[in-house]
């Protein structure tokens, strides 16, 4: 998520989102911390998204809902951009609160002071566009995700005259993708992975599934031509994918007889060698169609020894414990599997170095900022950069955060502005504490105890015997000498507390449930050497 900013007004440049790691449990989606744009809502004259990957557009019907209380700007975008942003705010129900235009390439439109201009970039997707905006105080060329793949699926290669235009009128700041700054040479064409599924598709005799990024919709294709040049019938599986595949079809970038499309319902009908799965969870999402497969947890679809998985897409780094667990799982039911590490069944969307030079000679910035990378990658794209002939200074390597500053003087790096992630747990959006999430991390941990105690208001002595309740706390269902001796602590530790009300000092149940919390964790650990979460619970009567 990029702003640019010319004096007061704002044109936002995509809306991504990731999501969680491991660590960040309970935690739903990750998202960009827009807190810089709150409250200025009056300032943003338009939301513009370079692609529809997840990573660029996913966080749009949050923006949306949490920056815009009232009148919205418009959302512009190529055409399958558009719908694409469109079927993700109807499902927020939010499509009728917001203008998206689809727009074509290389045709300029003015929102406040810019002028925005769409321009074709190859990538994993139709209608990726790099984004141009042109202000008073000079241009930048967003590149969004690209690569110069001389072959595409769609017969449309990246733009490269129109690039070569900018160089030669002169291009002021060039913000280009990191992603494969580390990768010699140039990636391999898209078009090269459809012969390479047909020769694979020629050796499965059971059932074939093929997971990849729902929005790869080129792959998509290829994945139905080899089918079908080997007489099966496509079925596609994950809200995602049925989606995507349904405007794909609209806007013509997926072409495929009717009659060879089957549901989920269908798939006995068939032969297994008359049948490809088309699915999601290529990143081994725990909630994607693949995953819940692969756990027998399908509600349609139940994996069995002769089935062959291929997975047409590469871990995004975070992502391979998931997809290993996932891989894992299907090996365990006896599928067959394959990656792009068995066959050349992928190939990535993002350029490599050579490919990452050959946009800075082409659109010739008088400034280079590296983009969409870990740090690293932004350090070697940097590199890149200075290989060929960029001066050093005129190379900024900066965080989130941090501004670009660029005037009739120069450019500079500007005062720090707040930056981050926010999360989305369930239905609520913004910082989960850290106090939770360790909380959490806690919990999954060691467990937790929950001691109830109840005691008589007049006296502070014990009515009753404590009451002991533990979940996720390992090797406890064993101990119950243990159990019997923390209701001891417990007693004793409200039998000391009593003796307060016995001598007229009173005693707070905040006081109570505090030494509670205290005796029972110190008990708990000195006999297990673990620190479960303790939560008393004191009940006066």
């Amino acid at each position: 998520m990029t702003v640019v900013e010319y004096g007061k007004s704002i044109v936002i440049v995509d809306t991504g989102l990731m999501f969680p790691t491991a660590d960040m449990l309970g935690i739903d989606l990750v998202l960009p911390d827009f807190d810089y744009l709150r409250g200025r809502a009056d300032d943003i004259e338009a939301i513009v998204i370079t692609h529809g990957h997840e990573d660029h557009i996913g966080a749009l019907p949050y923006v949306i809902r949490e920056i815009f209380p009232e009148e919205t700007p418009p959302v512009f975008g190529a055409p399958l951009t558009a719908a694409m942003a469109r079927s993700k705010l109807e499902e927020h129900k939010l499509a009728d609160a917001v203008e998206v235009i689809a727009t074509e390439e290389l045709d300029p439109f003015e929102v406040g002071p810019f002028t925005i201009e769409l321009i074709h970039v190859s990538h994993s997707i139709p209608d990726a566009c790099a984004v141009l905006v042109d202000t008073p105080a000079g241009n930048l060329l967003i590149t969004g995700d690209y690569k110069f793949d001389q072959t595409p699926v769609d017969g449309r290669p990246t733009d490269v005259s129109r690039l070569a235009e900018l160089g030669q009128d002169g291009l002021t700041l060039l913000c280009g993708d990191s992603t494969n700054a580390d990768r010699q040479g140039m990636a391999l064409s898209e078009s090269s992975v459809g012969p390479h599924l047909k020769e694979v598709f020629a050796h499965c005799d059971g059932r074939v599934l093929v997971t990849s990024f729902a929005s790869n919709i080129h792959r998509v294709q290829q994945v139905i031509d080899a089918s079908l040049h080997h007489g099966r019938k496509v079925c596609m599986v994950g809200r995602s994918m049925r989606r995507n595949f349904a405007i794909g079809r609209k806007l013509g970038h997926i072409y495929v007889d009717e009659s060879k499309v089957i549901n989920p319902k269908q798939l006995d009908d068939f032969p297994d060698d008359e049948i490809t799965i088309i699915c999601t969870g290529s990143q081994g999402e725990p909630l994607a169609a693949l995953r819940r497969m692969a756990n027998n947890d399908h509600p349609q679809i139940t994996l069995h020894s002769g089935d062959t998985v291929m997975f047409s897409a590469s871990p995004v780094p975070g992502n391979e414990r998931a997809v290993n667990e996932t891989i894992d799982r299907l090996f365990h039911i006896g599928a067959r599997v394959i990656t792009a590490k068995d066959e050349p069944i992928h190939t990535s969307g993002h350029g490599y170095r050579e490919e990452l030079k050959l946009m800075i000679n082409l659109t010739k910035p008088r400034y280079v900022m590296p983009i969409h990378g870990d740090y690293q990658r932004l350090i070697l794209h940097s590199r890149i950069a200075e290989e060929v002939g960029i001066d050093p200074a005129d190379i900024f390597q900066l965080e989130n955060g941090l501004p670009l500053e660029i005037d009739s003087n120069g450019a500079k790096i500007g005062e720090r502005v707040k930056s981050g992630v926010i999360f989305v747990d369930g239905l609520e959006v913004g910082d989960v504490e850290d106090v939770a999430l360790r909380d959490r991390r806690m919990l999954s941990s060691d467990g937790v105890f929950i001691v109830v105690a109840t005691v008589s208001e007049q006296s502070g002595k014990s009515i009753s015997e404590p009451e002991v309740i533990f979940r996720g706390v390992p090797f406890m269902d064993e101990a119950d000498d243990m159990i019997e001796d923390l209701r001891v602590a417990v007693e004793s530790s409200i039998t000391d507390l009593a003796k307060k009300v016995v001598n007229n000092e009173g005693v707070a149940e905040a006081e109570l449930r505090e030494k509670l919390h205290n005796d029972v964790a110190r008990f708990v650990y000195g006999r297990t050497k673990r620190r479960p979460m303790v939560l008393p619970v004191v009940v006066e009567v």
